[in-house]
């Protein structure tokens, strides 16, 4: 087997095929905004603490219909590739705050995935979310590598390629 190049980039390009044909990988290391939000226990955390683990960072609302559409995805994603080297980390930009976000996860009857809440959307701002559902891949080290705007099939064969082939990158660090 090749070398892996310098960047993910050249590497994911021939997985980027069916559902995500859409990701738009990163051209160079880019590291994510460490833009707060808030877990189930209203405690104000960042990405620095997911540093370690490949993350999927989507950001989501109550309100966006394809949002609540690729949400039982998410959690199907979590509980296959879940564990001490991935996470899923969606993150409601719902302004409604928490009690309207955890609502709806327990009426689709969500298992898998943490509460994650940013009700001022300064995260999505951060990390140039110009509509939702957006979706991030950060690598082991915290840098972007690419993002998938509007809803996909996250539980589907090929997003969990695209997050394997990441998965097996050793970090930089």
């Amino acid at each position: 087997m090749a070398a892996p190049s310098a960047w993910p980039d050249e590497d994911l390009k021939p997985l980027l095929t069916g559902e995500m044909a859409k990701f738009t990988p990163s051209p160079a290391p880019k590291p994510a905004q460490l833009a707060p939000f808030r877990d189930a226990a209203d405690t104000e955390l960042t990405l620095a603490k997911f540093r370690g683990k490949v993350v999927l960072v989507n950001l989501w609302a109550t309100w966006c219909v394809p949002c609540r559409v690729e949400m039982p995805d998410l959690d199907r994603l979590q509980a296959a590739l879940g564990g001490p080297d991935f996470q899923v980390v969606a993150i409601s930009q719902d302004r409604a705050g928490a009690t309207k976000a955890k609502a709806f996860l327990a009426e689709v009857g969500l298992r898998n995935l943490d509460f994650y809440i940013d009700a001022t959307m300064k995260s999505g701002r951060a990390w140039g979310a110009y509509g939702l559902p957006t979706t991030f891949l950060l690598d082991r080290d915290g840098n972007e590598v690419g993002r998938y705007l509007g809803p996909a099939d996250w539980a589907g064969p090929a997003a969990q390629r695209l997050i394997q082939a990441v998965m097996a990158r050793k970090p930089a660090g």
